[in-house]
């Protein structure tokens, strides 16, 4: 008989950094978000990329469109940044409120990014002037010059990139996003309060050897990639820590199963099913579940400016694991869901009030 071990209520997470996709699989994916999260910041990586406040205003109409009827969920939306981006497009989105934050991506760095900065330095003046319209620059944290090892290139960036770029624009509000090392951990902690970063559950839960336990899994191949034990570690003291310098972005990316498992595979992890449940398994693990709230559910939303959900997500810790799916069909297509490789006693639902 499947009983209640504990309980505890917390504001309705967000979810800053998700990936939809358009068509097909963001019909069939987004229900897990809307379902689980009031908001979520909206990756701009298409192919085409959203780089107009126009194109954005159409993928925002594509994703309501599909948002079932019974779910309280909005899309909060991004641009692509690029050499040529004009800032008097980023401006009138700002103004609209259609923008809420600008993307920047090294060339290369991760799906879809080919057209993405290729020198920062380029977009200096740019940055200039987004700084002062109060949404904050995305980044991918990745140095994607060839010659740099794989497993170095966040480090790289924040060396090379992110440190000149907070000394020319220190008042440019940024967020390192998905960080995977200690090193990066350590920065943001010790920055201004014009920097901060989100964490991914799944670069919780995995390091770079959870890629080659039996052979090559390519559903854990994600960039940037999981990095060696001592990072992981790293990665859920901070999250864990209460700072408000941390917060959620599971950075939940579909591909479809004959995409990622073939010659080539693509990088990403499709973990928005489950992912709250396994956030409450390491917080527990860790005996801060009396900090969850502020890593799911408040730090984001201040450090955006935003207010926190009225309503609330109470989560029960059950004696028998969640049935949680392994995959979802799109088609004759399907997609994996991330597999923490625990059993997940953590349910969730959304209520109206905590008591």
């Amino acid at each position: 008989m499947t009983k209640v071990i504990q309980t505890i209520a917390v504001r309705k997470p967000d979810d800053w950094h998700l990936h939809l996709r358009t068509g097909r699989i963001l019909k069939e994916v987004l229900k897990y978000s809307s379902s689980n999260f009031g908001r979520a910041i909206i990756m701009p990586n298409l192919d085409p990329p959203v780089v107009t406040t126009q194109q954005a205003k159409n993928y925002c109409n594509q994703i309501l469109d599909f948002i079932p009827k019974e779910h309280d969920f909005k899309p909060l939306m991004t641009l692509f940044l690029t050499e040529d981006s004009d800032i008097r497009d980023i401006e009138e989105g700002v103004k609209e409120g259609i923008i809420n934050a600008v993307k920047l991506y090294p060339a290369g760095a991760t799906t879809n990014s080919e057209n993405g900065v290729r020198n920062i330095s380029k977009v200096y003046k740019l940055l200039e002037k987004i700084s002062f319209l109060g949404i904050p620059l995305l980044i991918h944290g990745e140095a994607t010059q060839s010659k740099i090892d794989v497993f170095d290139r966040e480090s790289v960036f924040v060396t090379e990139s992110l440190i000149p770029l907070r000394k020319r624009i220190p008042n440019l509000r940024i967020v390192l996003e998905h960080i995977t090392t200690k090193d990066s951990a350590d920065y943001v902690l010790d920055s201004d309060q014009n920097l901060a970063a989100t964490i991914t559950p799944h670069h919780l839960i995995i390091n770079r050897n959870s890629m080659f336990i039996g052979g090559i899994r390519p559903h854990y191949y994600c960039l940037p990639l999981a990095k060696r034990e001592l990072h992981r570690l790293a990665l859920i003291k901070a999250a864990t820590s209460g700072s408000s310098k941390f917060f959620l972005g599971t950075d939940s990316a579909p591909h479809f199963d004959h995409l990622k498992e073939n010659a080539c595979g693509c990088a990403g992890i499709f973990s928005t099913p489950n992912a709250l449940s396994c956030l409450a398994h390491i917080f527990e693990q860790e005996l801060a579940l009396e900090k969850l709230e502020k890593f799911i559910s408040l730090n984001g939303a201040r450090y955006y400016g935003l207010p926190v959900n009225k309503s609330y997500t109470k989560f029960s810790k059950m004696n028998t694991p969640k049935e949680t799916p392994k995959k979802i069909n799109v088609g004759e297509n399907s997609i994996t869901v991330f597999d923490p490789g625990f059993s997940l006693f953590w349910e969730h639902k959304n209520i109206r009030d905590k008591n």
